[in-house]
């Protein structure tokens, strides 16, 4: 089975963390037995000046595109049918990828026989208050798209909701969900007994962006602080709200250490040297970090917009409705001041277990692409009816 995957995210020389969860997926879906290549639609500001690649071990064909733009969507749309030659299916990745695979289809009768899959992980559908004016201007368009493929497969129910609503109820253009790869973490730092001991060691991880509310963050250890608790923040990250997060920190007394953006294996390792995963998200939908943390054996508070609540068992932390400091600081409490050492990371880290693995999520995507060149209908949405859930229960 031969499939190409096209995608606007990609790590480049210029952008080397650029895409990291579509390298994932690839690698997920080639270690399922599918032969998968990449067409890269490069952005002016990432392009490094490559064009014919293999990237570990994925083969790449990069075309510059313009994000957006009507001329350079046209333009992807004439010559995109060639990189699809040969292709078993056409799988596109995240939203700003629809328009360009749905330009080649309109124009090339060939590319129109090929199987459309496409998998969505843009919050803006489930969130859309946390856009700017441009982005929420496209985000009709990006519905009306998301109409077109064959199949779509969204990273969790929350983001599933507002797609199906645009396809419609149809068994002949089904919505399914096949997550983020989150693989396990290969050992387990116990957890400590925070009944006891201080200071109270609080983690995020993402982008120091007002999505992400590190200021709330900081917040929310300042108001433990008050409270007689000496507790500290670590955040694995950047991004434009790092001067006002030190800023923050200092006025307010905060122990605050941002690590900057770090390679996987330094993640964990970041997650297990604390004590609680703290996310106050305005909106994710699958919320990688939140399963990092998870399975890596450590609680959780985070912000209840996204998919997230979903895959969190009761014992696992805390999903909070309102943004409150308060509220945020009385979770935190709460789940540090358990008995010592429970639930263990043990048991934490089980409740999702392999479900976000890259086999779980590769053996998904080669379903996905089963079905859809299944002639049968009653077929297809057998295989599709198949598929592993998707947080594990």
């Amino acid at each position: 089975m031969k499939v190409t995957a096209v995608s606007t995210w990609f790590p480049t020389e210029k952008a080397p963390a650029s895409g990291a969860f579509i390298v994932k997926d690839l690698h997920a879906i080639a270690e399922a037995g599918v032969e998968v290549r990449l067409v890269h639609l490069v952005a002016p500001q990432v392009d490094d000046g490559t064009r014919e690649l293999e990237y570990e071990g994925i083969k790449i064909r990069r075309i510059p595109f313009r994000t957006f733009s009507p001329v350079g969507v046209a333009r992807v749309g004439r010559v995109l049918p060639t990189y699809l030659q040969g292709s078993d299916v056409v799988h596109s990745m995240a939203m700003s990828a629809l328009a360009p695979v749905a330009a080649a289809r309109a124009g090339s009768l060939e590319a129109q026989k090929i199987p459309w899959v496409h998998t969505e992980h843009w919050s803006g559908l489930t969130n859309p208050d946390t856009l700017g004016v441009a982005l929420r201007v496209a985000r009709p368009g990006v519905l009306a798209l998301e109409k077109l493929p064959d199949v779509v497969t969204s990273v969790c129910p929350y983001l599933s909701a507002p797609i199906r609503r645009a396809r419609g109820e149809s068994s002949q253009k089904p919505t399914v969900e096949v997550p983020c790869v989150v693989e396990p973490a290969s050992t387990l730092t116990p957890r400590r007994d925070t009944a006891k001991t201080e200071p109270w060691r609080l983690v995020s991880v993402g982008g120091l962006v007002e999505r992400k509310d590190p200021i709330f963050a900081l917040k929310v250890v300042a108001e433990l602080l008050k409270r007689g608790r000496s507790a500290e923040l670590t955040w694995v990250g950047s991004g434009p709200l790092e001067e006002a997060s030190r800023n923050y920190a200092a006025s307010h007394g905060v122990t605050l250490r941002l690590t900057g953006p770090l390679p996987p294996e330094d993640v964990y390792r970041e997650l297990q040297s604390a004590d609680l995963f703290i996310g106050p998200t305005h909106g994710d939908n699958f919320f990688v970090s939140c399963a990092e943390a998870i399975l890596n054996g450590r609680p959780v508070a985070v912000g209840a917009a996204g998919g997230h609540p979903d895959y969190m068992r009761d014992f696992v932390g805390i999903a909070l409705e309102h943004h409150d400091v308060g509220e945020y600081a009385d979770a935190v409490e709460h789940l540090l001041n358990a008995k010592p050492n429970e639930p263990s990371a043990e048991a934490i880290a089980g409740s999702i277990g392999q479900a976000f693995s890259s086999a779980t999520v590769g053996m998904s995507y080669r379903r996905v692409y089963e079905a859809v060149l299944e002639s049968s209908l009653e077929e297809s949405n057998a295989l599709l009816a198949a598929l592993p859930s998707w947080r594990g229960w």
